[in-house]
Parts: structure tokens; sequence; C-alpha cells
């Protein structure tokens, strides 16, 4: 039996995502707790949607893991929701806990993870200050805008990802935009069908030296045809930044998804 669990996390005191030995991670967290309430005698793994980095937030994350077969399944999950609800900091809250449908994998089967962005480049909010990031240089937020349809699309961005031996760099930007939000923050939001590590602090960081005109747009276009990470990158904090939400095909199309996913992508046409 396969579970999903859409999760939310304060990243501050997580050094990510993923376990690390004598270090606390949500995944840690999430696999200490789980057997315990479920009184497993075995450990369980979390597979993530996508792995956050230490001090990024998460108000969409999902994530799925197995279990042996149950004759109710229903009252498991049920029962499991609210244990978790609490046992758990208050820094970490599963928001839903659900039987998988058939084919569902949290991170194969994703079509698509949203990121935002959030920077105070005015007065901070004090109240904002958990999950934005403050900076002095006011931004220019159409010239960001201005530069979605040259940025979204299949490329490679390996300009703007730590290298990771075997894996691509290939990635399809679905959308790119700006603006003003609350307390006149400036919010950048990106979705794509995957993120290389470090792409989205990576990317923002490039945006932002185009929009407080340290750069010329040309040159972060120029960035797209690189084939190795470009040190120039200003790889912004990682406290500004929230996965905000992973969507996914409809259920029929899971497993088929999953499968697609798993391929090595090229900048071929399908």
């Amino acid at each position: 039996m396969r579970l999903r669990l859409d999760i939310a996390y304060d990243g501050s005191d997580f050094h990510g995502w993923a376990a690390q030995r004598g270090l606390r991670t949500v995944q840690e967290e999430l696999e200490a707790w789980i057997p315990r309430l479920l009184r497993l005698s075995e450990p369980v793994t979390l597979t993530c949607a996508g792995r956050t980095d230490a001090g990024v937030h998460a108000r969409g994350q999902v994530a799925h893991l197995d279990l042996p077969p149950v004759e109710n399944a229903d009252r498991l999950v049920a029962d499991l929701a609210y244990k978790l609800r609490n046992v758990l900091p208050s820094d970490l809250v599963v928001r839903r806990v659900s039987v998988a449908p058939p084919g569902f994998d949290a991170r194969f089967s994703a079509i698509w993870r949203r990121y935002v962005y959030r920077i105070a480049d005015s007065t901070p909010d004090p109240l904002l200050r958990i999950h934005t990031h403050a900076m002095r240089s006011e931004l220019d937020l159409a010239r960001i805008n201005a530069m979605a349809s040259r940025l979204t699309g299949l490329h490679d961005f390996a300009a703007f990802c730590k290298a990771r031996e075997g894996a691509t760099t290939i990635r399809n930007l679905q959308h790119l935009s700006a603006r003003r939000t609350w307390g006149d923050v400036a919010e950048i939001t990106v979705r794509a069908d995957a993120f290389c590590h470090s792409m989205v602090r990576s990317l923002v960081g490039a945006l932002v030296a185009v929009a407080t005109s340290r750069r010329d747009p040309d040159w972060l276009v120029g960035l797209l045809g690189a084939t190795e990470r470009a040190g120039e990158i200003t790889v912004m904090p990682p406290g500004g930044l929230t996965l905000e939400e992973v969507g996914y095909p409809p259920d029929r199309e899971l497993a088929a998804r999953a499968t697609e996913a798993r391929a090595v992508r090229t900048l071929e046409a399908p």
C-alpha cells in the first residue's frame, strides 16, 4: 500500500529535506515518527517530489511511502494524520495523508513544480522575515517579466546548476513571472517540469542582476548556451524560497508519466 503525504514546513531550522547523519532534516523527522505511530517493526523510506536545500521552505511538498497492506486503509490513514498533527514540531505539518492511486510516484509522476522567491526590496516587514529575503536595491519587475519569453521552454540550464555526475541539466521552464504582493514584497514565480540542484536560487540571482540593471538581459539569455556552471551568478540565500505546489497528471496517466520522467532528457524534439 502506497501513501501520499502533503507536507508543509518552515525550513529555517532544517538542513533540507534529505536525511543526513547527525543533522535535523524533514525526511529524518518524518521517518523517525511514522514507524513509531504505526507500530512498525521496520523503518520506512519517504520519497519526495523535490529535495529542498537547507533553509528552503515548503507549502506544497509531496512525498510517498510504502507500507504492508492492511484491512482498513481508511482508518490507518485517518489515525496517522491525526497522530502526526499531535507529535510533529510546530515548524513541520503533514497537511494530508491519503492512499495513493495506482502508479503514483511523488517524484517521477510529477509534471511540474512551482517555486516562489520573495524579496523585500523596500522597507522589510518583520512579520514576513521568515520567508522573505531583504535587500536594499529596488527591483524593476518589468525587466524580469520581459525575460519570460526568452527563458521559458526546453533549455540546458547547466550555467545555473551544481554539477552532478550522470545527471542532466536540461529542463523545461514552463512559467516565469514577477509581481508585487502584500507588503510590497516582490514575488518571483518559476515553474518547471523539474529543477536541478540550486537552479531556482541561481536563476533568481541572475534575474535580480538584470532587475537592478547590474547585468544586461542578453547576458542572462547567453547563459543558456553554457555547458557548465557560471561562476558570475549569485546564488540567492535559501530563506526567500518556498516550494509552493507540485502538479500531477490525471490518475490514469501517473504510471506513464513516471516512466517518461525516468528517461534522460535531451534538447531534441520528441
